[in-house]
Order: structure tokens, then sequence, then C-alpha cells
């Protein structure tokens, strides 16, 4: 189970290998994603707070990766943080995640992302729920729900 001081050392030495690699060029994104979904992950945007239903879905399954399919969350792992955003407590492998430092809008953060496609997913905090304290705070429009295997 990851904790924040792993999450750290991946930020300051390196993220886990990714299983694969799915690279595209700018215009095949802007081709297979919505406008918001490319400002998103692309560009590292953020959707607005309370926009979508996936926030108060909970029945079973996985959550992937818009951009490449990557299986990122587990709905297992899914709580009501009150933030307006999808939240998780862990990933479903380490190495489909991927983490940086972000200093952008004044503050340090650690930013999320697809570890195969470096798409934005959001930011991992300190503050969620026992055993691991971790909240995974996804942007909606960053993910697929899909169906468990």
């Amino acid at each position: 189970m990851l904790n924040w001081n792993n999450i750290i050392k991946f930020t300051t030495n390196g993220n886990p290998t990714p299983p694969r690699r799915v690279e595209k060029p700018d215009a095949e994104w802007k081709e297979i994603l919505s406008p918001e979904e490319y400002y998103v992950t692309r560009q590292k945007g953020t959707e607005r707070a309370h926009s979508s239903e996936l926030c108060s879905l909970f029945e079973p399954g996985l959550y992937a990766c818009k951009c490449c399919g990557t299986p990122l969350f587990d709905s297992q792992e899914k709580f009501e943080s009150g933030t307006g955003w999808p939240s998780f407590t862990q990933p479903i492998a380490v190495e489909n995640v991927a983490y940086h430092k972000d200093i952008s809008f004044g503050m340090i953060r650690v930013e999320a992302l697809c570890n195969v496609c470096d798409a934005h997913l959001g930011h991992v905090f300190p503050d969620g729920p026992a055993p691991s304290g971790l909240r995974y705070c996804m942007n909606a429009v960053s993910l697929e729900k899909i169906r468990e295997e």
C-alpha cells in the first residue's frame, strides 16, 4: 500500500517503470478527445468542481485513463471527499500512475499523471482516510468507467 512517503520518493527519485508507453502527436490527441478532455489531460487543466456524475458513482468497477485506457483506480478505493472531484485512496497498480512536483498557482502540490501516456489526472494529497492517508483527487474527464474484468 502506498503512503505519502512513497509519493514524495517518486517525485524526487523518479517514477516506477510503466507497463507500456502510448505516445501520439498532439494533433492526434486533439482528434480523439473532446475539447475539455484535451484541455484537462494534455494541457494540465482542471474541470469545474461538482461537474461530473462520476463524483457520486460508487458501483463496482474500474476507472481507466480516458486517453489510453490503462486501468488506474478500482471503485473499492473510491470515497466521498466532499471536494467535487472523484477521490481514491490507491491506484490499481503502482506502475500505472506517475507523480510530479507541481508549483503552479503559488502552492506546492503533487500532480498525478497516467504513467503510460502522461495524461494529467489531477493531484494527490496526504489528507485521505486511513490506512493510506492518501487522497487522489482526480478530474472525472480524465477517467473512463469500465467494467470489472
